[in-house]
């Protein structure tokens, strides 16, 4: 039999090949570890959520005064039965 003769075209797609691999696998590489660098808290992980959170905003420092009498919402029973009244 005869040695097989490889090509000097197949060894440079091999060569491409391996050297894209490499920067492929150093591009999951560096994904990864800002990954990891990022999170470092996984109890501190939140969800994107378009509503503005009580937890995420500063406290107020003039709240409201709670209502004294409040108002039922005009068809609700409650407002039926102030009507009634």
């Amino acid at each position: 039999m005869l040695p097989q003769v490889e090509h000097e075209l197949h060894k440079r797609r091999r060569s491409r090949n391996i050297g894209l691999l490499v920067v492929l696998l150093g591009f999951v590489a560096l994904v990864f570890g800002l990954s990891v660098v990022k999170i470092p808290q996984g109890d501190m992980m939140q969800g994107y959520d378009p509503r503005p959170r009580a937890s995420m905003l500063p406290p107020d420092p003039d709240p409201p005064a709670p209502n004294a009498a409040p108002v039922a919402a005009p068809g609700t029973p409650a407002a039926h039965q102030e009507a009634s009244q």
